[in-house]
């Protein structure tokens, strides 16, 4: 095989784009949670912080931050975002589109009960 001839395996060019603009599309959704997560952490840690001023004034035990739990909220979107498009890449558009959407769904249900643990 040439340089010149395309590679028989490879999609259409056109299959290409609307798969990239399915991946765009919901990489917008799986930042959202992501936002969610990093918002989540700082609003954790300013609630613990107060708690633990007032538990310091009253003689109560202080709280830990659940930091492996915050992180893992955080890492979550991104590690299954990348999974969702490795798997996606090499399917049909409307497959790629199903991964992607229940891998959606998996940070939606993890982080969930992430929330719940921390």
């Amino acid at each position: 095989m040439s340089a010149a001839t395309p590679d028989a395996t490879a999609p259409p060019r056109s299959v290409r784009v609307v798969f990239l603009a399915v991946a765009i599309a919901f990489g917008l959704l799986y930042a959202y949670d992501l936002f969610e997560a990093v918002a989540n952490t700082f609003g954790v840690v300013a609630q613990l912080g107060g708690y633990n001023e007032l538990a310091a004034e009253v003689g109560l035990d202080e709280a830990t931050v659940p930091w492996g739990i915050l992180i893992a909220n955080i890492a979550l979107a991104p590690l299954l975002y990348t999974g969702a498009f490795l798997i996606g890449r090499r399917h049909s558009v409307p497959t790629a589109a199903l991964v992607f959407l229940g891998g959606l769904a998996a940070v939606g249900a993890l982080s969930l009960s992430l929330v719940a643990f921390a």
